[in-house]
């Protein structure tokens, strides 16, 4: 163990905790820290530690939590007249994604192991893992809407160009392979390489350009522009709504599953996003089904706060920060519809750490549900709170926690 003197006052900030925790503390006197204990090699938490040291008189802790945006629905916004609110014809969707040969239900797990690290009664986990062997929900997305343009007309020799941060352009992939068409898919310099090979194992052209998930799609649009090829985005703007919508209609099916598989309703639901896509989708379906009592929390990264800063804006706007470990969910400016649709369906908006995010997915691994900190970032969100913010969400010990697996291990 290595020790170093600590003058008084100073203040140490950590980066990582067990549990997501961000802890800084500060010296009352000249004291000696080493390296933190752990405990059979697991590190302690930030608030047993916090209390070990005020216990000895010797700091004062500050901890960092999640940052939760509170809203009334529906959260007014401007600017999105001509934007349409999502889709909510779950049977369309189930009926042409049930032709495909590969198409089977996804499984709906309750999680003893994660209900006790939450404090609560039941947490039910729908996993997407094994979503038409393509790894992930977005299976149910970019393909469905290949699939809806195949019913009207000819796809092959059509190509369908994107831009993806992860496994949407698996499914844009997939979907031209399965109907005759091409695929090109332009990814930023910062996606790994293992997931371009497995693009190009679809039979999609890989283009790596800039350094974010925007860039990125700047570079697929003019693609699109110049060479007369079919933008397949699962983002919305102005001007470009028609297959967004169709896209997230077809991750309805999900949720659609979920509310079949569950025991009874959820009090509460946690969704992740990205542009929104899912997190829309999901909460819309509930609405429909539910009402107003699951309480509706989605869940991004503090580094791309496209939903929480645009509700706060009360307007779209662009996020910035820097690039998040949860690189499905790094996208700085959200999906229009997704906006406009969470504005009325959700509840509130949470912002979680690169440790919390990690946190969640060690979590999961060790429950067994192996994924990566953008796919268990609703769990993520959940073990995360303290006991302020379960208060604020009215989580108890007998709250019932939905949540979405959304991929496997990256």
């Amino acid at each position: 163990m290595i020790f170093r003197a600590l003058p008084s006052g100073q203040r140490v900030a950590t980066d990582r905790w067990a549990y997501g925790r961000h802890f800084t503390v500060v010296a009352q006197s000249p004291i000696w820290l080493g390296t933190f204990p752990t405990f059979l090699g697991t590190p302690l938490r930030a608030d047993i530690m916090a209390r070990l040291f005020l216990t000895h008189g010797l700091l004062t802790a500050h901890l960092w939590n999640m940052d939760i945006l509170h809203i009334t629905r529906p959260a007014p916004l401007s600017g999105l007249d001509d934007i349409p609110l999502p889709s909510r014809d779950a049977p369309r969707a189930q009926a042409l994604v049930a032709r495909c040969p590969v198409a089977k239900v996804t499984p709906l797990e309750a999680s003893v192991a994660i209900a006790t690290q939450a404090g609560v009664q039941d947490v039910w986990i729908k996993d997407e893992r094994g979503r038409m062997g393509l790894g992930s929900f977005k299976a149910l997305g970019a393909a469905y809407v290949i699939a809806c343009d195949a019913q009207d007309i000819d796809v092959s020799g059509r190509t369908y160009v994107t831009a993806s941060a992860g496994n949407h352009g698996m499914s844009v992939a997939a979907g031209a392979k399965a109907f005759g068409a091409a695929s090109v898919v332009y990814i930023a310099q910062t996606v790994p390489q293992s997931f371009a090979s497995r693009l190009e194992e679809q039979g999609a052209q890989v283009v790596r350009e800039g350094e974010t998930y925007e860039d990125s799609l700047k570079a697929a649009e003019k693609a699109a522009d110049d060479n007369g090829w079919d933008l397949l985005s699962d983002g919305s703007w102005h001007g470009y709504t028609e297959r967004p919508y169709r896209l997230m209609e077809g991750y309805t099916v999900l949720m659609a599953e979920a509310i079949e598989q569950l025991p009874e309703m959820p009090t509460h639901i946690f969704l992740q996003a990205g542009v929104g896509g899912l997190a829309c989708a999901c909460a819309a379906l509930a609405r429909q089904t539910w009402s107003d009592t699951p309480r509706i929390i989605v869940v991004e990264p503090h580094a791309a706060a496209a939903l929480h800063g645009s509700i706060a804006a009360g307007k779209a706007v662009e996020s910035s920060g820097p690039v998040s470990d949860m690189g499905r969910l790094d996208c700085k400016m959200p999906s229009l519809i997704a906006l406009k649709g969470l504005a009325q369906d959700a509840d509130d908006f949470a912002l979680i750490t690169e440790a919390e995010g990690q946190a969640g997915a060690g979590l999961a691994m060790v429950a067994g549900f192996g994924s990566s900190p953008s796919g268990a970032a609703g769990i993520a969100a959940l073990i995360a709170l303290d006991d302020a913010q379960r208060d604020d969400l009215g989580i108890t010990a007998q709250s019932r926690i939905f949540c979405v697996l959304s991929e496997g291990p990256a």
